[in-house]
């Protein structure tokens, strides 16, 4: 998906922001870019609940004064260059729900979800069953 149709967040922005983001699109996890376009990491459903139970009287008037570059992130998806080869993706995508792709100069360029990958992989079996039965 190209980024375009997909949701990011960008660096910088207030923590109410992301959690209003993720509670109207149902995100577990989404990528993070910098102002300039950069992959920076992704952040998780996680991520968040952790960094707010640490909170003191948390509340969204707080969370508008919280950047989100504040959050520690356990755990980041593994970014691949939109010229990695498909053993690369097969293999990475058994790890993450998507693969941020990045071009040659580390810009978010969009990702690849496992259901596409599955997908794909799918047709690819359908199309060889077919040409056994072909013959």
């Amino acid at each position: 998906m190209p980024k375009q149709a997909t949701d990011y967040i960008e660096e910088g922005v207030s923590l109410r922001n992301v959690l209003e983001r993720f509670k109207y699109h149902k995100f577990s996890v989404v990528p993070v870019i910098d102002k300039e376009g950069k992959y920076k990491g992704t952040l998780s459903e996680g991520d968040l609940l952790r960094y707010i139970v640490e909170l003191p009287n948390f509340n969204m008037a707080l969370a508008e004064k919280i950047s989100i570059d504040s959050i520690k992130r356990y755990r980041s998806y593994e970014p691949l260059s939109i010229n990695d080869s498909l053993i690369n993706i097969f293999s990475l995508s058994l790890d993450q729900n998507f693969i941020p792709l990045v071009d040659d100069r580390g810009l978010y360029i969009g990702i690849i979800k496992r259901k596409e990958i599955i997908e794909y992989l799918f047709e690819k079996k359908m199309e060889i069953c077919d040409e056994e039965v072909e013959k």
